[in-house]
């Protein structure tokens, strides 16, 4: 995994989870990585991994079976639909928004581009 500034490490390997959960390539009642498995994967720190696991269970999208490891919750594809969601209205479409607004475009250009990324 290659991280960026201006997230937390932890947060982006949250996200790298949930992205793993929307495509379906981590499915219900699926294990996790242990933590130190994960630490040793992605070069961090295996707090790093905990702080993330410990986000992650807080929003009920994996949860830990006490010696056993971490796994995908039931419910962790709408949770984390859910949670994806609020972030994209409240962070990244003001910002889109602001910049259509500044460079002059509406909804019709926007949906030329998203035809064209559809297709």
């Amino acid at each position: 995994m290659k991280f960026t500034k201006p997230k937390a490490i932890y947060m982006q390997i949250a996200d790298f989870i949930c992205e793993n959960i929307l495509a379906a390539e981590l499915k219900p009642g699926d294990r996790i990585q242990s933590v130190r498995e994960m630490a040793t994967q992605v070069e961090v720190n295996p707090n790093t991994i905990a702080r993330t696991f410990t986000y992650l269970q807080e929003k009920e999208i994996i949860y830990n079976k006490r010696g056993v490891g971490y796994f995908v919750s039931e419910d962790a594809l709408e949770k984390t639909k859910a949670l994806k969601r609020k972030a994209f209205t409240e962070q990244f479409l003001p910002e889109v928004f602001k910049l259509m607004k500044l460079l002059g475009m509406d909804f019709e250009d926007l949906r030329k581009f998203y035809k064209n990324v559809k297709n």
